[in-house]
């Protein structure tokens, strides 16, 4: 019995409906009342942080490296757009996608310029010199007193931020990046995290790979920073420290590196987590310790370790009973 296959476009316009759909309900309980003012500003910081965890998925689980400064270019993105919120411009679906381009374009510059020297590490190296440059990140905002507010942050910042727009930067940060690693460039970034020497061996410029999947990897972190930012309305350095570059982390370690779908997931529970463990709020990173520590010893890669779903395996299964293989996608 021949097998049915799936066109690349319908499986890309089964895609799109899905996601329309699922956008347009969420946008309707949102908007419509159904949900609470504290559980939407829970949805809201979710879908921060999956872009977050997803983009630091990029430079940890697909090429292989550990940086831990992942914070600093949030930061960066969400003052460069606060700064450009504030200076006047009315305020508008085009001023906010303005602000988020320069977010992402600023962070990703800044990520490149950090990469060029910081990629030469590894190891542990790498994430020592990352969490230096996070830091001296966070010491120029506060220095900068005058552009950026210093010490007690950047106030009074427009609010812009809704459901719709920021699950929108969410399925485009997915498409993306998806659509990067599927690419020869995704090709590359993977055999750089398999074997390096190899990789330079076979002809790949792995400087330029590491440099650039550094770079989109920080300027997405830009974007996630810029939503914060019009989310919050008043941002200060000390919400960019440490600690945040290590949440993160968790979040990708969690999910799995290397898995698109355990980092959504894992940045969902962890970011609504601290809601349901109000009364114990300050141990929160005992039981955020706790639970990776569970994760490492059963299961080391992750929970989900390299797995990421796939629309195109699931209607194998229901039109022929086995996997799509032919021309797969996954999303």
């Amino acid at each position: 019995m021949k097998k049915k296959t799936i066109s690349m476009p319908l499986r890309y316009g089964i895609n799109a409906v899905l996601i329309v759909a699922a956008l347009t309900i969420g946008n309707a309980l949102v908007t419509g009342g159904a949900l609470g003012r504290a559980q939407t500003s829970i949805i809201m910081q979710i879908g921060i942080y999956m872009i977050l965890a997803v983009s630091l998925n990029m430079a940890t689980g697909y090429l292989g490296q550990l940086p831990l400064g992942h914070a600093g270019f949030m930061a960066v993105g969400a003052y460069t757009a606060g700064i450009f919120w504030k200076s006047g411009a009315p305020a508008g679906s085009l001023t906010f996608i303005i602000g988020i381009i320069l977010a992402a374009l600023m962070a990703g510059l800044v990520g490149m310029l950090i990469g060029i020297p910081a990629l030469r590490l590894k190891g542990d190296y790498l994430a020592i010199i990352t969490l230096g440059f996070g830091e001296i990140i966070r010491i120029a905002i506060i220095n900068l007193s005058g552009l950026t507010g210093g010490a007690p942050g950047l106030k009074t910042i427009p609010k812009q931020a809704s459901f719709l727009k920021v699950y929108l930067c969410v399925v485009l940060t997915l498409v993306i990046i998806h659509m990067i690693m599927k690419s020869r460039h995704g090709r590359a970034i993977l055999s750089i995290r398999e074997n390096e020497i190899a990789a330079e061996a076979c002809g790949i410029p792995t400087t330029y790979y590491k440099v650039m999947a550094f770079a989109v990897s920080a300027g997405f972190a830009g974007v996630a920073g810029a939503l914060y930012a019009t989310n919050q309305g008043i941002i200060a350095p000390s919400e960019f420290g440490f600690m945040q570059s290590i949440n993160i982390l968790v979040m990708v370690v969690l999910g799995g590196m290397g898995s698109m779908l355990g980092s959504v997931l894992a940045a969902g529970v962890l970011t609504a987590l601290p809601l349901a463990l109000q009364r114990f709020s300050e141990y929160r990173m005992v039981i955020y310790s706790l639970l990776l520590v569970v994760v490492m010893i059963f299961k080391p890669s992750g929970l989900l370790g390299t797995y990421d779903f796939s629309l195109s395996r699931i209607l194998g299964r229901i039109f022929n009973g086995t996997d799509a293989k032919e021309g797969g996608e996954r999303l």
